[in-house]
């Protein structure tokens, strides 16, 4: 698996069906954008819950974007962010308790030693998609994750690593253009505008990225 070429195809397929998987991501993250800015004005307590908020979006809007990108690769029509909100809907807990934990995970293993953080952001790299594309529960979608990185750590780490490093140009830029703004209308960009341009490139990176694992997982009976 090459990193290069996933994240080319990931771009491919973002460019060429921006509109429908934006319009997914802002559906909600805009109205967030409000709410957060909002919530600044009261403080700290409106600050914690713009962050949990915020935290939850994020786990609603990848399994949507998870199922978006599915659809699209397999030939059906754009999906509308009604239709990939209510596929995600159903598996809302799932995904919110994956993501919390795994948050959890990659935070403490950052802070300790920062490698078995590293490690572990690769192995769970496939969660959410796992979770939407083959309906596994918590536990069983982090050893599946797992399973499907396996053999191909150092390429999904590629993936992973040049993922970020276009989130935080991006956010660079985004910091650089709200600041003369304030500090609200900035929060509003950075959560409405940033999250609704950004998440889609991360979701159709990292669901290639699984599909491909499952393609050369299907691969490995036929070359023994």
């Amino acid at each position: 698996m090459d990193p290069g070429d996933i994240l080319g195809r990931s771009w491919e397929l973002y460019r060429s069906h921006a509109r429908p998987l934006i319009v997914i991501a802002a559906a909600v993250f805009v109205p967030l954008g409000a709410a957060s800015a909002v919530l600044g004005l009261v403080g700290w307590p409106g600050i914690l819950a713009a962050n949990v908020l915020n935290a939850a979006a994020i786990f609603l809007v990848q399994g949507a974007l998870v199922r978006a990108v599915e659809d699209i690769r397999a030939g059906r029509r754009d999906p509308s962010a009604a239709e990939a909100y209510g596929y995600a809907g159903q598996r809302l807990v799932t995904l919110a308790v994956a993501g919390i934990l795994a948050t959890l995970g990659v935070i403490a293993g950052l802070v300790l030693f920062v490698v078995p953080g590293l490690v572990l952001l690769t192995w769970w790299l496939v969660l959410s998609p796992v979770i939407m594309l083959e309906a596994r529960g918590v536990i069983e979608a982090f050893g599946r994750s797992r399973e499907l990185v396996h053999g191909n750590g150092w390429p999904v780490f590629g993936v992973m690593v040049l993922t970020l490093i276009v989130l935080l140009a991006f956010a660079l830029v985004l910091a650089i253009v709200a600041a003369p703004l304030g500090t609200e209308a900035g929060s509003f960009i950075q959560t409405a505008v940033g999250n609704s341009l950004a998440a889609p490139f991360v979701a159709v990176a990292w669901t290639l990225t699984y599909l491909r694992l499952r393609e050369l997982e299907a691969a490995r009976p036929a070359a023994a």
